[in-house]
């Protein structure tokens, strides 16, 4: 079965490879030409050692044009080998800058699913750390395996045309080395790929733990975190250890082969010397030959090691780049435009997992304009109906509809343009504070912005910053306080006001007196838009057209606060008991 990932991994590869013929074929002929080059030195210096041999023989005249010679092949190989690899590193980090735009791409088409039930390190590590692993093998590869292939064809003809006997006992004894270092690759792969996995664990941990350090503190888990990173660092390791030990064999057991076949050479070329079959300067050239049909064999092996990592860096990438995507918008979807706002969901059910059942028989119907406030027990279902309505995951049984339209018959760029959403966790990218609130409409001008700056109360912030709205803030280190993000993510609505709203706890992270001023900002924007509220604390849904009360993925109640109070139900009990932490 191994076997087949690999060929298959190598087949994906070739295919990228593919898409730079051009340089591959340039760098094939430069290998050619570097190798042939450096084949013929040996040729000339056997001459040049010819004109000197034997006592009161030496011919400075012939002697000299040779070393002439030597001086200009070595010049033009190195050449050759220059542009050789400058060639082979543009198709190297071309090819995984395709690779990696391929990843973020199938990212962006992945379903949710996937990515909440993956740590985002061991995603990030899949990117960046097996990417670039997969680089420095891949690169080796081509610059070896190239001129390997070709020098040892180049020598074996050279040394056949000198002495077909001695040829012979090289051929022989060489693929000994090639045993060797398929013997010893066969066993590195696994370890290589346990080394990748590991490496990645090791990232989404560190990745946790920095982004959640404050938690750590507050819990007093330093000591904790710690040997837990210490187990997954040792296995790393232990892995790397392993991977490494096996691999470093490679290079001096073909050394060692390698070495028996030049001594065989040597010992075989005096003989034909003192025969007369040869000459001292055709012996010298032999054994040049012989070093460096062999070397190839020194230098694959060598690379053999890097490959095995980079192929196994290879699988996890394109594991990644493989993952089925999320169900494609129907070749006829629909294009919400001017829409109205009703919502409807008929028999809606939904779970997450298919053996433990979430939200069942769900049916709603939210008017144009109307104000819908979603409150009910941690785990009932109220951001997961957040997540349905925006079509973050499909719904397993019935059918949300806006306006009429299924939403699973529209496109899902036009489904969310026409909501505008602020969830209660905040995220700001990098880049100026004009950048983040024009995530939805990078048009705008200055002035919109500032008046929807002005409408969340965050102008008077925002002009304190160093360079008002160009000043440059990122998610973890902006500087800002929670609540001013949160007031930067409700600017970005402001600005859209598109015709649905969906609130989710907007202004948990804001003080009372702020919150007051953006209730009121809220109530504006919210005038003629559907709006959809999940609330934590009753004080943000009393002024709602309908609450919808969610008990284990159903509504259990739903009416106004004053008609639910009065019923004397599951709402009021809530409410009563003042358990606003749990709403």
């Amino acid at each position: 079965m191994k076997k087949k990932v690999n060929k298959g991994t190598v087949k994906k590869i070739l295919f990228y490879v593919g898409r730079y013929k051009i340089h591959l074929i340039f760098s094939i002929i430069l290998a050619a030409v570097s190798v042939a080059l450096s084949l013929y030195i040996p040729v000339l210096a056997g001459k040049a050692i010819d004109t000197v041999a034997g006592a009161g023989r030496v011919d400075f005249g012939a002697l000299m044009p040779y070393l002439y010679r030597i001086g200009i092949m070595a010049l033009l190989t190195a050449a050759a080998q220059w542009i050789m690899n400058t060639l082979n590193n543009r198709i190297t980090f071309r090819v995984v800058r395709d690779i990696r735009n391929a990843a973020m791409e199938r990212i962006q088409i992945l379903p949710l699913s996937y990515i909440d039930s993956k740590p985002s390190g061991d995603t990030v590590s899949r990117i960046i750390s097996d990417a670039d692993q997969f680089a420095d093998g891949l690169l080796m590869g081509f610059t070896q395996l190239f001129t390997g292939v070709v020098t040892i064809a180049g020598t074996l003809g050279f040394m056949l045309s000198i002495n077909w006997k001695i040829t012979l006992v090289v051929v022989i004894l060489t693929p000994l080395s090639l045993f060797v270092a398929r013997f010893i690759a066969k066993r590195t792969h696994s370890m290589f790929k346990m080394q990748a996995q590991t490496r990645g664990e090791q990232t989404a941990y560190v990745e946790e733990n920095v982004g959640n350090k404050k938690i750590v503190t507050a819990f007093s888990r330093e000591e904790k975190s710690l040997e837990e990173f210490d187990e997954i660092n040792e296995r790393y390791e232990k892995y790397s250890l392993k991977a490494i030990f096996f691999s470093s064999l490679t290079n001096p057991c073909t050394r060692f082969v390698n070495s028996m076949v030049y001594a065989a050479v040597g010992l075989a070329g005096a003989f034909a010397v003192v025969n007369g079959t040869i000459t001292v300067g055709e012996l010298s050239c032999f054994l040049s030959y012989a070093n460096q049909y062999t070397k190839p064999f020194n230098e694959i092996s060598g690379v053999i090691a890097e490959l095995q990592n980079a192929l196994a860096c290879a699988e996890r990438l394109f594991e990644l780049v493989e993952q089925q995507p999320q169900t494609p918008d129907l070749p006829d979807a629909a294009v919400l435009t001017d829409v109205d706002g009703n919502v409807k969901l008929e028999n809606v059910a939904f779970s997450y997992s298919k053996d433990r059942e979430l939200i069942k028989n769900l049916n709603l119907f939210a008017e144009s304009g109307s104000r819908v406030a979603i409150v009910g027990p941690t785990g009932c279902g109220k951001t997961t109906l957040v997540n349905l309505l925006m079509r973050f995951y499909d719904v397993d049984e019935g059918e949300i509809s806006i306006d009429g339209v299924d939403i699973n018959a529209a496109t899902r760029e036009s489904l969310r343009k026409s909501y505008g959403m602020v969830l209660q966790d905040t995220w700001l990218k990098d880049g100026t504070v004009r950048d983040n609130i024009t995530m939805g409409r990078p048009e705008a001008t200055d002035e919109e912005i500032i008046a929807a700056a002005k409408a969340s109360h965050a102008h008077s912030f925002i002009k304190r910053l160093p360079k008002g709205y160009d000043t440059v803030i990122s998610d973890e280190a902006s500087g800002l306080s929670q609540g001013q993000k949160q007031l930067l993510c409700i600017t970005r609505v402001m600005l859209c006001l598109p015709p649905m709203l969906i609130l989710d706890e907007a202004t948990s992270s804001i003080d009372t007196r702020t919150e007051i001023r953006i209730q009121k900002a809220f109530a504006t924007m919210m005038q003629g838009r559907t709006s959809f509220i999940v609330a934590h604390r009753l004080s943000t849904i009393k002024n709602a057209d309908v609450i919808l009360v969610m008990k284990d993925g159903k509504i259990v109640e739903q009416g106004n606060h004053g008609e639910l109070m009065a019923k004397g139900g599951f709402y009021s009990e809530l409410y009563n008991s003042r358990m606003d932490a749990a709403i």
